[in-house]
Order: structure tokens, then C-alpha cells, then sequence
């Protein structure tokens, strides 16, 4: 007979445990295990729509308008190839990137080696790693966020609030409510039973403020769709979000 809960992180480790599918998985720090992502990741020519080496379309008009300061400590969150990685650090972020996936790493870090980019790429859970303090003045997430299962949206949020600079943003895209298809749209308590995450949560945006509720909203609409002549990436079938975390009165701001 085990006793292993005393801790917070204990009952969360507990509740990961409900969504592995494999023996061995892992923990499950974006809702599967490194080898889904690794097989994944491991065919470049495959016409997935986020492979390309594109940034996403709201982050880059944020910049492109000043809404975003073009400048100081970036963390791209679940980079995945490093589309939007590369471009931070072209605008000149000091940018770091994680991926749970080495697979993926190694194909980002293959890219910025080609644009000669300086980047710094760590692989495994971002949640726990070390090197990963910030402060950050931005954090991007571009599909990270809706493959976490319920319970670790608490992490994702204390983790926000230990790296997240004060003025700085968090860029984020999600997969949209309504789009047959492309994001599960379970409730919380019925992903629980089903123990799946159905490729990735679905959210309305009323949820998503709820949820960031700690932070100032800037933006939050749907993602414009591009052509592929486009410089950017954006599918409409996502959201494009944009939260500030203000800066409490009588605090100095650095920007590197």
C-alpha cells in the first residue's frame, strides 16, 4: 500500500499520472510524453502548418507597432522548430527556447545555426528546469499552453509569475472553441475520465481571461489567416492573445 501524497506538487505528479497512455511516458508537461513529440517532429518535409520558419502573425504586428518593446529577454515556451525563436532574436531579444522534444531542439538549433542567430535551446520540462529563472520581458507561446491537462494550468501560472518580468508581455496561441476538429472541448471533469487530452484543449475566450486573470489583457481574437506567400504564420482556427503583467507602483523597469 502507497501513501505518496504530502505536497501540492505530489497530488499533481498523481493527477499527470491519469493521462499516461504508454508505461514509462513520463511526465506529462504538455499532455504527452517526449517520444509523441519526438515522432512528431522526426519527418521535416511533412506538411504540417507550424513547420515553416515563419513567426506568428500577432506577434510580429505587435512588434512591428510597438505594442511589444523590441527589445530585452525572451523565452519562447514549447518552440517547437523555432519559427517564432528565430524571429525574436533577428529583432534582437536575447532569446532563450525550450521544447520538451530533442528532436524538435535539434531542428531549431539547425535553423539558427543557418541564419547565424544566437539562441539559447534547452531541452526537457520548462516548468523544472533549471536556467529557465528570467526575468523575462516576453514569453511566447505558440501551442504549448493547450496541450497541458487541467491541473498543471496551476503550474503554468506560478511559473508566469516567477519569470515574467513586471511590463512584460505573454504572446499566446491556443486553439479556438467551435472548430470542429481542432481542439477537444471536454470539460475539465470529463477529461479526468475520459484520461485524454483529445490532441490538445479547446478554449473559448472568456476562459482564457479567467485563466490570465492575474495579468492585463491587451488582445484577444482570432488568429488572421495567412497564404503561404506570407512572411507570417496564422490559422484562423486559433486564438491570438496577447497579456500584460502590470508593473505594481514605485517599481523600476530595465530594459536590457
Amino acid at each position: 500500500m502507497d501513501r505518496t501524497v504530502r505536497t501540492v506538487e505530489d497530488v499533481l505528479t498523481l493527477l499527470d499520472g491519469l493521462f499516461a497512455s504508454e508505461p514509462g511516458a513520463g511526465r506529462l508537461a504538455t499532455g504527452d510524453g517526449e517520444d509523441f513529440w519526438d515522432g512528431f517532429y522526426a519527418d521535416r518535409s511533412r506538411p504540417v502548418p507550424f513547420f515553416v520558419a515563419k513567426p506568428d502573425e500577432h506577434l510580429a504586428g505587435h512588434l512591428d507597432r510597438g505594442v511589444i518593446p523590441a527589445c530585452g529577454r525572451a523565452l519562447d515556451l514549447g518552440c517547437g522548430p523555432g519559427r517564432n525563436a528565430l524571429h525574436l532574436a533577428a529583432r534582437g531579444f536575447e532569446v532563450d527556447a525550450v521544447d520538451l522534444s530533442p528532436v524538435a531542439v535539434a531542428w531549431a538549433g539547425d535553423r539558427a545555426r543557418e541564419a547565424g542567430l544566437d539562441i539559447r535551446f534547452h531541452r526537457g520540462d520548462a516548468f523544472a528546469l533549471p536556467g529557465l529563472d528570467g526575468p523575462y520581458d516576453l514569453i511566447v507561446d505558440s501551442g504549448c499552453f493547450h496541450h497541458l491537462a487541467p491541473h498543471r494550468r496551476v503550474t503554468y501560472l506560478a511559473f508566469l509569475d516567477r519569470v515574467l518580468a513586471p511590463g512584460g508581455h505573454l504572446a499566446l496561441t491556443s486553439f479556438a472553441a467551435g472548430e470542429q476538429g481542432m481542439g477537444c472541448e471536454l470539460t475539465d471533469e470529463e477529461l479526468y475520465r475520459a484520461g485524454a487530452l483529445g490532441g490538445g484543449l479547446a478554449y473559448t475566450p472568456e476562459a482564457l481571461r479567467w485563466i490570465f486573470s492575474d495579468l492585463s489583457e491587451v488582445e484577444v481574437r482570432r488568429m488572421r489567416e495567412q497564404d503561404s506567400g506570407s512572411p507570417h504564420f496564422g490559422r484562423g482556427f486559433l486564438w491570438a492573445a496577447l497579456f500584460r503583467r502590470e508593473t505594481p507602483a514605485g517599481t523600476r523597469v530595465t530594459r536590457w
